[in-house]
């Protein structure tokens, strides 16, 4: 998605048609289309010759290439393709190479900061009837998915839970107990930021559901919004559509609790469990 959006980027800047482009790689008009989605793999020569037909310097024309190379690398989710859905499948990849991640829940912790146990309930719920040996992948993929906040070049995480999230049983005490301490010591990290959203913040966000924006180190690439559905996801790629996500979560850090009061609503509701 990323270098198809690089690669558009580049065709409109020069006032190239898609026809013309497509012509270049031996290719039609929609394959170029499916290329400046993100919806087809990346052939070397395919990319090479469209950023010659688009005169890219040297350095640009290198930047592209290598992030060419790294789209068509083998993504450890590969190893889970049996209970990871093709939809999921780039949300994976962008979390690996975002630089922050900023997410708005509702409804359950988010994924990056769920223990083992809390995750296998909410997974058991939302698939009911699979065996246990299918769960305990789900399970692995997510915990596999957290090395994002602990790898060397850890991503930062800006986190904004709706209360509801916290106070929601899952699981059971036990699980609920161990997974507000794991977020309380998540909390403390220097690169994540965990705000509450309390019950009575008295802002308007009715109607509004999970977010996450997905921000990369390279200036020219814009944001990603991923918008997660019960059988599927949209991944708003477009600048001018991402900004009202953005103005939303920026709203959203205003109305919640500063991470630094935390800690203290954590525990008030550790000790109603």
């Amino acid at each position: 998605m990323l270098v198809g959006a690089q690669l558009r980027r580049l065709r409109v800047s020069r006032g190239i048609t898609r026809q013309a482009a497509g012509y270049v790689i031996r290719g039609s008009d929609s394959k170029i289309t499916r290329l400046e989605l993100g919806r087809t793999g990346f052939k070397p020569r395919d990319v090479a010759d469209l950023l010659t037909l688009y005169g890219v310097d040297e350095a640009e024309r290198a930047a592209v290439l290598l992030l060419a190379e790294q789209a068509n690398a083998h993504g450890w989710w590969q190893d889970y393709r049996d209970v990871v859905p093709d939809w999921f499948e780039p949300y994976l990849g962008l979390e690996q190479d975002a630089a922050l991640i900023r997410t708005y829940e509702i409804q359950y912790v988010p994924g990056l900061l769920q223990t083992p146990d809390y995750a296998r309930a909410v997974i058991a719920q939302g698939h009911e009837g699979a065996s246990a040996e299918r769960i305990e992948r789900r399970v692995a993929v997510r915990m596999r998915r957290q090395q994002v906040l602990t790898s060397p070049t850890r991503r930062r995480l800006w986190v904004v839970m709706d209360e509801a999230a916290l106070r929601r049983q899952v699981g059971g005490g036990a699980t609920m107990r161990a997974q507000l301490e794991h977020l309380h010591q998540m909390a403390a990290l220097p690169h994540v930021i965990l705000q509450v959203l309390p019950f009575g913040s008295g802002g308007d966000v009715g109607g509004v559901g999970p977010v996450t924006i997905l921000r990369f180190s390279e200036a020219d690439l814009h944001d990603v919004v991923y918008l997660e559905q019960i059988a599927g996801a949209q991944y708003v790629t477009k600048e001018s559509d991402t900004l009202p996500y953005q103005h939303l979560l920026n709203q959203l850090g205003l109305l919640a609790q500063p991470s630094a009061a935390t800690p203290a609503i954590l525990r008030e509701i550790a000790g109603t469990l």
